[in-house]
């Protein structure tokens, strides 16, 4: 039986595998931040860790499993995404592919980052994306523009409180709407 009052369980996903990758340290400090919460249990869902690269089909599949039932047993999710070439990797594209129920009647919030645009043009593209799969995508969202100077060189924020005020501003909408879709999921199981 579901526990309606327990925290709710937050993905946090690593939506870039490319080498030289910066994500890892944003999720870090993204999930740093979900964990200072009470209402929240933070799982780091690192796409690297997965074999994502592998074909569609039963090896696939089974190489995924894992990955699967993490989304599975979350309540929301948290993209950290970049943007390649005014989009999302194709990697998380794969990713978000592989599954499908997993995604239902759950929130999901975006933390981009990327150059001028902060990785926005990513986040419209997933939009849609998560949109089919009948997800509930909130409109704010923690967008770090030119990235690499908002960082030192061990990858900790340079000056945290504007992007921690965002973080705490995304993770409480993120309460709200996993915490009510979580109920409704219980009381009236999610059909599409």
């Amino acid at each position: 039986m579901t526990d309606l009052n327990a925290p709710y369980r937050l993905a946090v996903i690593v939506g870039s595998t490319r080498e030289g990758r910066f994500g890892h340290n944003i999720a870090a400090w993204f999930a740093g931040q979900a964990s200072q919460r009470d209402d929240v249990d933070v799982d780091v869902v690192d796409l690297d860790d997965h074999d994502i690269h592998s074909r569609f089909g039963p090896a696939g599949r089974a190489a995924l499993a894992g990955f699967n039932e993490r989304l599975d047993a979350a309540d929301a999710f948290v993209v950290v995404t970049p943007e390649y070439n005014h989009s999302y990797p194709a990697a998380l594209k794969q990713a978000i592919d592989f599954a499908k129920t997993e995604w239902q009647a759950k929130p999901v919030g975006f933390v981009s980052y990327g150059g001028v645009s902060g990785g926005l043009r990513a986040v419209e593209h997933l939009r849609g994306v998560f949109a089919e799969l009948h997800a509930m995508t909130l409109r704010d969202t923690v967008s770090l523009h030119n990235y690499p100077q908002l960082f030192d060189a061990d990858g900790t924020l340079v000056d945290p409180e504007p992007v921690n005020v965002a973080a705490k501003k995304l993770l409480d909408s993120l309460a709200w709407w996993a915490l009510a879709l979580r109920k409704a999921r219980y009381e009236h199981p999610y059909t599409a």
